[in-house]
Protein backbone atom coordinates (compact mmCIF):
# COMPACT_ATOMS: atom_id res chain seq x y z
CA UNK A 1 0.00 0.00 0.00
CA UNK A 2 1.28 3.22 -1.15
CA UNK A 3 1.21 6.53 1.54
CA UNK A 4 -1.44 8.00 -0.79
CA UNK A 5 -3.76 4.87 -0.37
CA UNK A 6 -2.38 4.51 3.59
CA UNK A 7 -3.61 8.71 3.71
CA UNK A 8 -6.86 7.73 2.56
CA UNK A 9 -7.58 5.08 4.44
CA UNK A 10 -6.76 7.04 7.55
CA UNK A 11 -8.97 9.91 6.32
CA UNK A 12 -11.70 7.32 5.40
CA UNK A 13 -11.64 6.13 9.26
CA UNK A 14 -10.83 8.97 11.22
CA UNK A 15 -13.76 10.33 9.77
CA UNK A 16 -16.09 7.77 9.79
CA UNK A 17 -15.09 7.18 13.61
CA UNK A 18 -15.71 11.08 14.05
CA UNK A 19 -19.32 11.11 12.86
CA UNK A 20 -19.93 7.83 14.56
CA UNK A 21 -18.98 9.37 17.85
CA UNK A 22 -20.58 12.39 18.10
CA UNK A 23 -24.22 10.74 16.88
CA UNK A 24 -23.43 8.56 19.93
CA UNK A 25 -23.03 11.25 21.76
CA UNK A 26 -25.97 13.01 20.91
CA UNK A 27 -28.48 9.76 20.96
CA UNK A 28 -27.48 7.99 24.50
CA UNK A 29 -29.08 8.66 27.20
CA UNK A 30 -30.60 6.61 30.19
CA UNK A 31 -32.91 4.35 28.43
CA UNK A 32 -29.97 3.35 25.94
CA UNK A 33 -28.40 1.05 28.71
CA UNK A 34 -31.98 -0.54 28.99
CA UNK A 35 -31.99 -1.34 25.50
CA UNK A 36 -28.42 -2.82 25.55
CA UNK A 37 -29.14 -5.58 28.19
CA UNK A 38 -31.93 -7.33 25.41
CA UNK A 39 -29.01 -7.00 22.60
CA UNK A 40 -29.85 -10.57 21.04
CA UNK A 41 -26.54 -11.26 19.99
CA UNK A 42 -27.60 -14.32 17.59
CA UNK A 43 -29.61 -11.93 15.17
CA UNK A 44 -26.33 -9.53 15.23
CA UNK A 45 -24.46 -12.85 14.12
CA UNK A 46 -27.16 -13.68 11.42
CA UNK A 47 -26.09 -9.96 9.92
CA UNK A 48 -22.15 -10.64 9.88
CA UNK A 49 -23.17 -13.88 8.56
CA UNK A 50 -25.46 -12.03 6.03
CA UNK A 51 -22.67 -9.92 5.29
CA UNK A 52 -20.47 -12.89 3.99
CA UNK A 53 -23.35 -14.11 1.88
CA UNK A 54 -23.58 -10.65 0.05
CA UNK A 55 -20.15 -11.30 -0.53
CA UNK A 56 -20.06 -15.18 -1.85
CA UNK A 57 -22.96 -14.08 -3.99
CA UNK A 58 -21.04 -10.72 -5.34
CA UNK A 59 -18.08 -13.74 -6.48
CA UNK A 60 -20.88 -16.34 -7.69
CA UNK A 61 -21.61 -13.70 -10.02
CA UNK A 62 -18.34 -13.31 -11.49
CA UNK A 63 -17.61 -16.93 -11.72
CA UNK A 64 -20.68 -16.94 -13.74
CA UNK A 65 -20.20 -14.12 -15.64
CA UNK A 66 -16.65 -15.37 -16.38
CA UNK A 67 -17.95 -19.24 -17.28
CA UNK A 68 -20.50 -18.04 -19.70
CA UNK A 69 -17.50 -16.05 -21.85
CA UNK A 70 -15.39 -19.78 -21.54
CA UNK A 71 -12.98 -18.64 -18.82
CA UNK A 72 -12.69 -21.11 -15.32
CA UNK A 73 -12.07 -19.10 -12.33
CA UNK A 74 -12.31 -21.10 -9.23
CA UNK A 75 -15.34 -19.46 -6.85
CA UNK A 76 -12.30 -19.06 -4.10
CA UNK A 77 -10.54 -16.66 -6.15
CA UNK A 78 -13.43 -14.66 -6.84
CA UNK A 79 -14.29 -14.81 -3.36
CA UNK A 80 -10.54 -13.29 -2.31
CA UNK A 81 -10.68 -11.23 -5.43
CA UNK A 82 -13.97 -9.45 -3.62
CA UNK A 83 -13.10 -9.12 -0.38
CA UNK A 84 -9.58 -7.80 -1.54
CA UNK A 85 -11.51 -5.53 -3.75
CA UNK A 86 -13.28 -3.88 -0.83
CA UNK A 87 -10.27 -2.21 0.95
CA UNK A 88 -9.45 -0.09 -1.86
CA UNK A 89 -13.30 0.60 -2.48
CA UNK A 90 -13.35 2.27 0.79
CA UNK A 91 -10.61 4.51 0.46
CA UNK A 92 -12.05 5.99 -2.74
CA UNK A 93 -14.93 8.13 -3.06
CA UNK A 94 -17.82 6.21 -4.84
CA UNK A 95 -16.66 3.39 -3.55
CA UNK A 96 -15.04 2.51 -7.35
CA UNK A 97 -11.46 2.31 -6.53
CA UNK A 98 -12.36 -1.80 -6.14
CA UNK A 99 -12.76 -2.34 -9.88
CA UNK A 100 -8.96 -2.29 -11.04
CA UNK A 101 -8.70 -5.15 -8.04
CA UNK A 102 -11.45 -7.48 -9.84
CA UNK A 103 -10.11 -6.47 -13.51
CA UNK A 104 -6.04 -7.39 -12.42
CA UNK A 105 -7.43 -10.56 -10.65
CA UNK A 106 -9.23 -11.88 -13.66
CA UNK A 107 -6.65 -10.79 -15.93
CA UNK A 108 -4.15 -13.05 -13.06
CA UNK A 109 -6.21 -16.25 -14.14
CA UNK A 110 -6.32 -15.67 -17.94
CA UNK A 111 -9.17 -13.54 -18.70
CA UNK A 112 -8.39 -11.42 -21.12
CA UNK A 113 -8.22 -7.58 -19.95
CA UNK A 114 -11.11 -6.52 -22.74
CA UNK A 115 -13.52 -9.51 -21.13
CA UNK A 116 -12.50 -9.11 -17.67
CA UNK A 117 -13.05 -5.17 -18.31
CA UNK A 118 -16.88 -5.88 -19.56
CA UNK A 119 -17.67 -8.71 -17.15
CA UNK A 120 -16.55 -6.01 -13.82
CA UNK A 121 -18.32 -2.73 -16.09
CA UNK A 122 -21.43 -4.73 -16.56
CA UNK A 123 -21.25 -6.08 -12.81
CA UNK A 124 -21.74 -2.19 -12.41
CA UNK A 125 -24.28 -1.78 -14.76
CA UNK A 126 -26.46 -4.57 -13.07
CA UNK A 127 -26.02 -2.74 -9.94
CA UNK A 128 -26.96 0.71 -10.86
CA UNK A 129 -29.87 -1.03 -13.33
CA UNK A 130 -31.37 -2.43 -10.13
CA UNK A 131 -30.69 0.48 -7.94
CA UNK A 132 -32.57 2.42 -10.44
CA UNK A 133 -35.59 0.15 -10.43
CA UNK A 134 -35.25 0.20 -6.74
CA UNK A 135 -35.31 3.68 -6.49
CA UNK A 136 -38.32 4.17 -9.00
CA UNK A 137 -40.21 1.39 -7.21
CA UNK A 138 -39.95 2.86 -3.32
CA UNK A 139 -41.14 6.29 -4.99
CA UNK A 140 -43.95 4.32 -6.34
CA UNK A 141 -45.20 1.62 -3.57
CA UNK A 142 -43.66 3.68 -0.25
CA UNK A 143 -44.98 7.24 -1.60
CA UNK A 144 -46.11 7.70 1.87
CA UNK A 145 -42.84 6.75 3.45
CA UNK A 146 -40.58 9.23 0.93
CA UNK A 147 -43.22 12.14 2.15
CA UNK A 148 -41.45 11.95 5.60
CA UNK A 149 -38.45 12.43 4.02
CA UNK A 150 -36.68 15.84 3.86
CA UNK A 151 -36.03 17.43 0.48
CA UNK A 152 -31.89 16.91 0.70
CA UNK A 153 -32.24 13.61 0.91
CA UNK A 154 -34.82 12.84 -1.57
CA UNK A 155 -33.52 15.25 -3.85
CA UNK A 156 -30.19 13.40 -3.50
CA UNK A 157 -31.44 10.23 -4.02
CA UNK A 158 -33.41 11.72 -7.27
CA UNK A 159 -29.91 13.00 -8.64
CA UNK A 160 -27.90 9.92 -8.09
CA UNK A 161 -30.81 8.13 -9.91
CA UNK A 162 -30.51 10.45 -12.46
CA UNK A 163 -26.88 10.07 -12.85
CA UNK A 164 -26.65 6.08 -12.89
CA UNK A 165 -29.56 6.15 -15.62
CA UNK A 166 -27.70 8.26 -17.82
CA UNK A 167 -24.50 6.26 -17.38
CA UNK A 168 -26.31 3.12 -18.22
CA UNK A 169 -28.05 4.98 -21.37
CA UNK A 170 -24.27 6.22 -22.16
CA UNK A 171 -23.18 2.20 -22.11
CA UNK A 172 -26.18 1.12 -24.24
CA UNK A 173 -25.18 3.88 -26.73
CA UNK A 174 -21.69 2.63 -27.04
CA UNK A 175 -22.60 -1.16 -27.58
CA UNK A 176 -25.16 0.21 -30.52
CA UNK A 177 -23.17 2.36 -31.89
CA UNK A 178 -19.42 1.45 -31.38
CA UNK A 179 -17.94 3.59 -34.02
CA UNK A 180 -18.93 6.48 -33.23
CA UNK A 181 -18.64 5.80 -29.17
CA UNK A 182 -14.99 4.81 -30.27
CA UNK A 183 -14.44 7.77 -32.22
CA UNK A 184 -15.92 10.22 -28.79
CA UNK A 185 -13.42 8.10 -26.48
CA UNK A 186 -10.40 8.68 -28.51
CA UNK A 187 -11.01 12.02 -29.79
CA UNK A 188 -11.14 13.09 -26.19
CA UNK A 189 -7.78 10.82 -25.18
CA UNK A 190 -5.60 12.06 -28.09
CA UNK A 191 -6.32 15.63 -26.79
CA UNK A 192 -5.53 14.60 -23.13
CA UNK A 193 -2.33 12.88 -24.24
CA UNK A 194 -1.27 16.22 -26.17
CA UNK A 195 -2.16 18.50 -22.86
CA UNK A 196 0.04 15.45 -20.92
CA UNK A 197 2.87 15.46 -23.19
CA UNK A 198 4.70 12.33 -22.20
CA UNK A 199 5.08 9.35 -23.79
CA UNK A 200 3.39 7.13 -21.04
CA UNK A 201 0.03 8.76 -22.26
CA UNK A 202 0.85 7.56 -25.54
CA UNK A 203 1.01 3.90 -24.35
CA UNK A 204 -1.93 4.22 -22.34
CA UNK A 205 -4.05 5.50 -25.77
CA UNK A 206 -2.61 2.89 -27.95
CA UNK A 207 -3.07 -0.01 -24.78
CA UNK A 208 -7.16 1.66 -24.62
CA UNK A 209 -7.45 1.80 -28.36
CA UNK A 210 -7.33 -2.12 -28.28
CA UNK A 211 -8.78 -2.47 -25.00
CA UNK A 212 -12.17 -0.72 -26.23
CA UNK A 213 -12.46 -2.86 -28.93
CA UNK A 214 -12.25 -5.96 -26.98
CA UNK A 215 -14.62 -4.45 -24.58
CA UNK A 216 -17.33 -3.86 -27.05
CA UNK A 217 -16.85 -7.50 -28.55
CA UNK A 218 -17.11 -9.28 -24.71
CA UNK A 219 -20.26 -6.95 -24.25
CA UNK A 220 -21.76 -7.78 -27.60
CA UNK A 221 -20.85 -11.45 -26.89
CA UNK A 222 -22.67 -11.32 -23.48
CA UNK A 223 -25.83 -9.68 -25.23
CA UNK A 224 -25.40 -12.16 -28.11
CA UNK A 225 -23.89 -15.44 -27.35
CA UNK A 226 -23.17 -15.43 -23.85
CA UNK A 227 -26.92 -14.04 -23.00
CA UNK A 228 -26.53 -16.86 -20.00
CA UNK A 229 -24.26 -14.86 -18.35
CA UNK A 230 -26.33 -11.71 -18.47
CA UNK A 231 -29.25 -13.92 -16.93
CA UNK A 232 -27.25 -15.35 -13.82
CA UNK A 233 -25.28 -11.91 -13.69
CA UNK A 234 -28.82 -10.14 -13.14
CA UNK A 235 -30.34 -12.80 -10.42
CA UNK A 236 -26.94 -13.04 -8.57
CA UNK A 237 -26.92 -8.81 -8.25
CA UNK A 238 -30.95 -9.04 -7.41
CA UNK A 239 -29.68 -11.51 -4.34
CA UNK A 240 -26.67 -9.53 -3.13
CA UNK A 241 -28.41 -6.44 -3.02
CA UNK A 242 -31.85 -7.85 -1.36
CA UNK A 243 -28.91 -9.69 1.37
CA UNK A 244 -27.77 -6.13 1.75
CA UNK A 245 -30.81 -4.63 2.06
CA UNK A 246 -32.14 -6.82 4.89
CA UNK A 247 -28.98 -6.65 6.94
CA UNK A 248 -30.29 -3.74 8.67
CA UNK A 249 -33.78 -5.23 9.47
CA UNK A 250 -32.02 -7.91 11.44
CA UNK A 251 -29.79 -5.62 13.64
CA UNK A 252 -32.96 -4.23 14.38
CA UNK A 253 -34.43 -6.94 16.05
CA UNK A 254 -31.16 -7.76 17.23
CA UNK A 255 -31.74 -4.71 19.46
CA UNK A 256 -35.19 -5.88 20.26
CA UNK A 257 -36.67 -3.54 17.72
CA UNK A 258 -39.80 -4.40 15.46
CA UNK A 259 -37.69 -4.99 11.92
CA UNK A 260 -39.24 -2.23 10.07
CA UNK A 261 -39.06 -4.23 6.26
CA UNK A 262 -40.28 -1.97 3.99
CA UNK A 263 -39.04 1.05 5.31
CA UNK A 264 -35.81 -0.22 6.27
CA UNK A 265 -35.85 -0.90 2.22
CA UNK A 266 -36.52 2.36 1.56
CA UNK A 267 -33.90 3.65 3.65
CA UNK A 268 -30.96 1.52 2.63
CA UNK A 269 -31.96 1.91 -1.31
CA UNK A 270 -31.89 5.76 -0.62
CA UNK A 271 -28.35 5.28 1.22
CA UNK A 272 -27.05 2.96 -1.69
CA UNK A 273 -27.82 5.44 -3.73
CA UNK A 274 -26.32 8.65 -2.46
CA UNK A 275 -23.31 6.46 -1.30
CA UNK A 276 -22.63 6.43 -5.10
CA UNK A 277 -22.24 10.13 -5.38
CA UNK A 278 -18.24 10.83 -5.16
CA UNK A 279 -18.56 12.53 -1.67
CA UNK A 280 -16.14 11.28 0.89
CA UNK A 281 -14.33 8.09 0.55
CA UNK A 282 -15.96 5.05 0.94
CA UNK A 283 -19.08 7.48 1.67
CA UNK A 284 -17.27 8.00 5.42
CA UNK A 285 -19.73 10.35 6.98
CA UNK A 286 -22.41 10.48 4.06
CA UNK A 287 -23.58 6.83 5.07
CA UNK A 288 -23.36 7.64 9.25
CA UNK A 289 -26.05 11.16 8.62
CA UNK A 290 -27.86 9.80 5.87
CA UNK A 291 -28.50 6.92 8.19
CA UNK A 292 -29.15 8.63 11.18
CA UNK A 293 -31.58 10.91 9.62
CA UNK A 294 -33.56 7.77 8.05
CA UNK A 295 -33.60 5.36 10.73
CA UNK A 296 -34.68 8.88 13.47
CA UNK A 297 -38.10 8.12 11.88
CA UNK A 298 -38.87 4.54 12.86
CA UNK A 299 -36.12 3.79 15.64
CA UNK A 300 -35.98 5.31 19.02
CA UNK A 301 -33.51 8.05 19.64
CA UNK A 302 -32.01 6.40 22.85
CA UNK A 303 -30.73 3.10 20.82
CA UNK A 304 -30.11 5.17 17.21
CA UNK A 305 -26.85 5.89 17.79
CA UNK A 306 -26.04 2.12 18.83
CA UNK A 307 -27.71 0.64 15.81
CA UNK A 308 -26.58 3.21 13.56
CA UNK A 309 -22.57 2.04 14.85
CA UNK A 310 -23.38 -1.60 14.81
CA UNK A 311 -24.96 -1.31 11.47
CA UNK A 312 -21.75 0.48 10.22
CA UNK A 313 -19.06 -1.78 12.40
CA UNK A 314 -20.94 -4.42 9.64
CA UNK A 315 -20.83 -2.52 6.02
CA UNK A 316 -17.86 -0.33 6.74
CA UNK A 317 -15.31 -1.95 9.35
CA UNK A 318 -16.05 -5.23 8.20
CA UNK A 319 -15.22 -4.28 4.60
CA UNK A 320 -11.72 -2.91 5.68
CA UNK A 321 -10.95 -5.95 7.48
CA UNK A 322 -11.56 -8.61 5.76
CA UNK A 323 -10.26 -6.10 2.63
CA UNK A 324 -6.69 -6.03 4.39
CA UNK A 325 -7.44 -10.23 4.38
CA UNK A 326 -7.97 -10.58 0.92
CA UNK A 327 -5.36 -7.93 -0.01
CA UNK A 328 -2.62 -9.67 2.13
CA UNK A 329 -3.73 -13.20 0.32
CA UNK A 330 -2.81 -11.19 -3.41
CA UNK A 331 0.29 -10.24 -1.94
CA UNK A 332 2.26 -13.10 -0.91
CA UNK A 333 0.64 -14.82 -4.06
CA UNK A 334 2.65 -11.59 -6.12
CA UNK A 335 6.09 -12.44 -3.90
CA UNK A 336 5.88 -15.84 -4.23
CA UNK A 337 5.12 -15.48 -8.12
CA UNK A 338 8.14 -13.00 -8.41
CA UNK A 339 10.19 -14.57 -5.82
CA UNK A 340 10.19 -17.99 -8.20
CA UNK A 341 10.85 -15.56 -11.61
CA UNK A 342 13.83 -14.47 -9.90
CA UNK A 343 14.84 -17.99 -9.27
CA UNK A 344 14.02 -18.85 -12.56
CA UNK A 345 16.28 -16.09 -13.92
CA UNK A 346 19.30 -17.24 -11.56
CA UNK A 347 18.74 -20.71 -12.26
CA UNK A 348 18.82 -19.49 -16.17
CA UNK A 349 22.14 -17.59 -15.48
CA UNK A 350 23.66 -20.51 -13.97
CA UNK A 351 22.84 -23.22 -16.59
CA UNK A 352 24.15 -20.55 -19.40
CA UNK A 353 27.26 -20.55 -16.59
CA UNK A 354 27.87 -23.96 -16.58
CA UNK A 355 27.54 -24.85 -20.23
CA UNK A 356 29.90 -21.59 -20.48
CA UNK A 357 32.51 -23.48 -18.60
CA UNK A 358 31.79 -26.74 -20.74
CA UNK A 359 32.43 -25.04 -24.01
CA UNK A 360 35.56 -23.54 -22.48
CA UNK A 361 36.88 -27.15 -21.29
CA UNK A 362 35.93 -28.74 -24.80
CA UNK A 363 38.15 -25.69 -26.46
CA UNK A 364 40.89 -26.32 -24.13
CA UNK A 365 40.98 -30.13 -25.02
CA UNK A 366 41.30 -29.16 -28.53
CA UNK A 367 43.54 -27.13 -28.13
CA UNK A 368 45.57 -29.95 -25.91
CA UNK A 369 44.74 -31.83 -28.69
CA UNK A 370 45.95 -30.02 -31.30
CA UNK A 371 49.37 -28.95 -29.31
CA UNK A 372 49.67 -32.58 -29.18
CA UNK A 373 49.42 -33.33 -33.01
CA UNK A 374 51.83 -30.67 -33.44
CA UNK A 375 54.43 -31.84 -31.29
CA UNK A 376 53.75 -35.50 -32.65
CA UNK A 377 54.47 -34.14 -36.21
CA UNK A 378 57.92 -32.70 -35.26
Amino acid sequence: MNPSQKKWIWISLIFSVLVLFIIILSTVDENTFDYLQSINIWFLLAAIALRFISFALWALRIKLMSHSLGYQVSFLHCFNMVIANLLIGALTPGQTGGEPVRIHELYRVGVQIGDATAIVVLERVFDAVILVLFGIFSLIFLFDVMQSLSMVIVGSMLIAIALMALAIGMLIYALYRPDTAKRLVMKTLFWSSEKIKRPLAEKVVTRIDIEFDNFIKSSIAFSNISRNGLYTGMACSVLFWVSEFIVASVILMGLGIAPYISESFLFQIVIAVISMIPLTPGASGVAEISATSLYALVVPTSILGVFVLIWRLIMFYLNVFAGFIGSLVIFRRELHVSSKRAQGTIDRVYSMQEQGKKEMEEMEEVAEMAELDEFEKV
